[in-house]
Parts: structure tokens; C-alpha cells; sequence
């Protein structure tokens, strides 16, 4: 495997070894070694969707629950369940992927902060990340569709990014489901007043996202988009 830094080694002498590691030449190699894993291990797994939302958020909460129950539906329908493999909104995910006996898969991020990946993500299906942006490619690459609950600064990155691509035809348009209407209700509003109003997007971008407030209805946008869509990879 290319992320095992001893086989790397043994095609280099150690003085040119040596050179490598201090240059900016090894993190491609770690970046490569990430991609590689992630290819492989979430080119097996099938059609699956990710889910975002704050590692803040603790079970008996209305998010956390929320999770946990369109999870546990999507895997019903067919899906596996990918999330950022922390606590919170992510651990719940897995959590309802896993009781309904599907597929539950965590995208780690080695952060000083967060401690190891939630106990409910399949023992195959978890790798964790040195690179943010990997990672978001996986997220991306391996989903059919995105359910983002009330979420911070990462979560929004996600979102974003995800919007981005579509708008631009980086990417296949697949259903992005925003959970809680009363959470998203100001970015709505600023995204009327101040992005559309002012010209900066288009008022048919706002068509690439759909606001909800239950699990029924996170579950019934994706199934009615793959009603009329073959579920494919998105590059």
C-alpha cells in the first residue's frame, strides 16, 4: 500500500530518503497515500449519502435525533451513510446507519481536540485524514446526496463547497437537503437579501437545496430525485 511509509522508503537511499522527508516531495507522497486509501476502500462501499452537522451536539437533542432517524430511513431505502466519523450530529448518523444494519462509514480528521473516531462506524469502512481537503473529496465523490443539520464552521464548508461544484458543473447535481427550516431561516433570508438582490448568484442556484424540518421529508427529496436519476459517482 502506498500509505505505508516503509515501502516508499526501500525505493529511495537514505540520504535521498533523508532529502525527501524535508522537502515539500513527501506531502505529496502522504497526500497520493491518502487518495489511494480513500479510493479503494470507498469505491466498494455503493450508494451512499452524507451527512453533516455539529460534533457539538449531544444525544437527546433534537439534531442528534434527527440524525439518528434519517439515517436509520436511508439505510432502509438502500443507502450507506457516510459522516465525519466524530460525536454529535456524525455519531448519531452512524448510529442509525448501524442499528438499521447498513453500511456506516466515518471520514476521520486528525485534529488535536477530537478523540477517536464514534463507536458506531463499520470497522472497515473508517479512515481518517491528514488533509481537510481529501477528505471533503470523498464526501463529494462517494454520495448520492447530502443532509446537512444545524452545524458550525465545517459544517457550512461542506455545504458550500458542495453548492459551488454543482453550480459550477464540477460535478453531477445531486439532492442537498438542509434539515431545520428555523436553523437555516437567517442564512435564507441573507442569501435573499443580500447574494440574489445584489446579483451575485442566480435566482435558479437556490433550486440546487431544499429546506426541511423531518426525517420523512429529508427521505422523500432523495428517493423523488433518484426516481427520475441512475445513482452514479459524482466525477
Amino acid at each position: 500500500m502506498l500509505h505505508d511509509e516503509s515501502k516508499i522508503r526501500r525505493a529511495f537511499s537514505e540520504k535521498d530518503w533523508q532529502e525527501i522527508k524535508s522537502q515539500d516531495t513527501w506531502q505529496i507522497f502522504k497526500i497520493m497515500a491518502e487518495f489511494v486509501e480513500g479510493f479503494e476502500k470507498m469505491g466498494k462501499i455503493g450508494p451512499c449519502v452524507s451527512i453533516f452537522g455539529s460534533a457539538r451536539t449531544g444525544p437527546g437533542t433534537q439534531p442528534y435525533q434527527l440524525a439518528e432517524e434519517i439515517a436509520f430511513k436511508l439505510t432502509r431505502e438502500g443507502y450507506g451513510i457516510i459522516t465525519g466519523g466524530g460525536p454529535g450530529v456524525m455519531e448519531a448518523a452512524n448510529k442509525g446507519a448501524q442499528a438499521a444494519k447498513g453500511k456506516s462509514v466515518g471520514l476521520s480528521i486528525k485534529l488535536p481536540f477530537e478523540e477517536r473516531p464514534n463507536p458506531f462506524i463499520d470497522h472497515d469502512k473508517s479512515i481518517t485524514f491528514d488533509y481537510f481537503f481529501v477528505r471533503k473529496l470523498m464526501f463529494i465523490k462517494y454520495a448520492q446526496g447530502f443532509v446537512v443539520l444545524p452545524g458550525g464552521f465545517g459544517t457550512m464548508d461542506e455545504l458550500f463547497e458542495a453548492l459551488t461544484l454543482i453550480q459550477t458543473h464540477k460535478i453531477g447535481r445531486f439532492p442537498i437537503v438542509m434539515v431545520g427550516k428555523s436553523y437555516w431561516g437567517g442564512l435564507m433570508d441573507w442569501i435573499h437579501g443580500q447574494l440574489v438582490s445584489g446579483g451575485f448568484v442566480n435566482p435558479d442556484d437556490l433550486k440546487l437545496f431544499t429546506l426541511v424540518d423531518t426525517a420523512e421529508e429529508a427521505v422523500a427529496v432523495i428517493n423523488a430525485f433518484y426516481s427520475k436519476y441512475l445513482l452514479k459517482p459524482n466525477f
